[in-house]
């Protein structure tokens, strides 16, 4: 009896052991999927931690200095003098350098001085407007007179002063307009004129 008393408690320390509840387990796919999120968050958080690039802004390029404007040149101009509205006449402007000239006018229908007759000939095909500029003579005249000839046409003028003459034509034919040019001096009492549609001739006889 007294063998069954001693042995009583160990016999309930068996018993209580051999009832108590196994200590759970965990799983290993939790404590996996547990390890691989906090993974991730640490490595967002680092993410968020670097500091990002500001970018640099562009250097601005200089805007290009806008060239200077060419300066336009006066141009030579050659006064008109209207003898009448249907037929113009052309007035010669005077050499270089004579701007403001007194002789850069008509001649006076009694200009002083000796005087030839002069055949004025049209040899082209059109109409010309010719002007005779007289350079300045020993009676102190000059200035120019202007002549209207119809194509191949020819007119003599009696009361041209003798002197030297710079010539210039509007020469109009049906296919072309051009320009001529001469000079040559009238020094006796007849001489000639001959307008070519680019090249006038002045002769003494």
């Amino acid at each position: 009896m007294k063998i069954l008393l001693s042995l009583a408690p160990a016999l309930a320390l068996l018993i209580t052991a051999a009832c108590a509840p196994a200590k759970p387990t965990q799983d290993p796919a939790a404590i996996q999927a547990s390890a691989v999120a906090a993974a991730n968050t640490m490595v967002a958080l680092t993410q968020a931690a670097v500091p990002t690039e500001t970018p640099i802004p562009p250097t601005p390029q200089p805007s290009p200095t806008p060239l200077p404007s060419p300066t336009l040149l006066a141009l030579p101009t050659l006064p008109l003098s209207l003898a009448s509205q249907a037929a113009p006449t052309l007035a010669l402007a005077p050499a270089p350098g004579t701007a403001g000239d007194p002789c850069n006018g008509p001649l006076g229908p009694k200009a002083a001085g000796p005087t030839a007759a002069v055949r004025i000939q049209n040899t082209t095909g059109g109409s010309v407007i010719l002007s005779l500029y007289l350079q300045k003579t020993s009676f102190g005249e000059c200035g120019y007179r202007s002549f209207n000839l119809a194509p191949k046409g020819s007119l003599l003028v009696t009361d041209l002063l003798q002197g030297c003459y710079f010539a210039g034509a509007f020469v109009e034919t049906p296919k072309a307009k051009t320009k001529a040019f001469g000079n040559g001096c009238i020094n006796s009492g007849k001489g000639t004129v001959s307008v070519g549609p680019d090249l006038i001739s002045i002769s003494p006889g």
